[in-house]
């Protein structure tokens, strides 16, 4: 067997759970770290993983403000650099018109919009998610509600000037023009757009404006690389002991790059451009 190709690559997981309660906390970052991990997106918990309830404004600012703090303490334990990602998750919202009311539920949830673009408006977050649509079944009238609230995200991220990363269900070509449309109707530019989870339709989503993130999974990033690689990746790792390596585990990025590096599918241009060059893109920021 040939030995496996080096790359100079430092690897960044665009979506990442983090739980030092209920899972392996610090201890996975560094997993993240071992094997080339430099950069993550630290996503929010949903107020139910944390047993929260989410009845007030307040519920929400108090798992923002533990994430900001997580993601400060992974800046001064490991080598990795952490940027929070902080919203109100599809899940919670479609909990909260369920267990109070719709108008109830909206006046909550457009407060902690209001709250988590506060927060990045003081640079203690980088943006606004995950938010969006329920990957499952639900009535028309809270379907109608989510995408208003969505469109509220987005004229808030306008106003702002700062990224979406978005929860929704499976999308097809069709869905990225239909974000699109509520984008720029809000006033954002849709290349201020996270499609988290996204499937590998590199060039519809291209054509959109708006970001793929894939999961990485060997499949998926070869159908991506097929299209081209203007796209993210991430985990989506949960961080919860009783699902062990869901959605894929803290190592998973670096060992599908190394591995289609190895066999000639990428090239080192390819993961700079993936891990370097679109995250400072979408994100305006600077990497090391």
């Amino acid at each position: 067997m040939r030995p496996q190709k080096q790359a100079d690559v430092q690897f960044t997981d665009n979506h990442i759970h983090i739980d030092p309660l209920n899972g392996d906390g610090i201890a996975a970052v560094k997993k993240f770290e071992r094997v080339g991990g430099k950069y993550i997106f630290l996503v929010n918990k949903t107020t139910m993983d944390c047993k929260i309830s989410p009845d007030t404004c307040e519920c929400f600012e108090r798992i923002f403000d533990y994430t900001i703090g997580l993601s400060g303490e992974i800046n001064e334990r490991t080598g990795v650099r952490s940027f929070p990602v902080i919203g109100i998750h599809p899940a919670e919202f479609v909990y909260m018109c369920e267990r109070s009311s719709i108008g109830r539920a909206g006046e909550i949830a457009r407060r902690a919009v209001d709250a988590a673009g506060k927060r990045v408006m003081e640079d203690r977050a980088v943006a606004i998610g995950e938010v969006g649509r329920p990957h499952y079944p639900v009535s028309g009238e809270i379907l109608a509600a989510c995408n208003g609230l969505l469109e509220y995200v987005f004229a808030t991220a306008s106003d702002i000037g700062c990224p979406v990363q978005m929860h929704t269900e499976s999308f097809t070509e069709r869905n990225f023009l239909e974000i699109k449309e509520m984008a720029v109707k809000a006033g954002l530019d849709p290349r201020k757009i996270i499609k988290h989870y996204s499937p590998p339709l590199i060039k519809a989503a291209g054509s959109t404006g708006i970001w793929p993130s894939l999961i990485a999974s060997k499949e998926n990033i070869i159908k991506a690389a097929g299209e081209g690689n203007r796209f993210l990746m991430e985990s989506d790792y949960i961080d919860d002991r009783r699902r062990p390596g869901a959605v894929v585990g803290p190592k998973s990025i670096a060992r599908v790059c190394m591995g289609l590096l190895d066999a000639g599918i990428f090239d080192e241009d390819d993961l700079l451009k993936v891990h370097k060059d679109n995250v400072e893109e979408v994100y305006d920021i600077e990497l090391d």
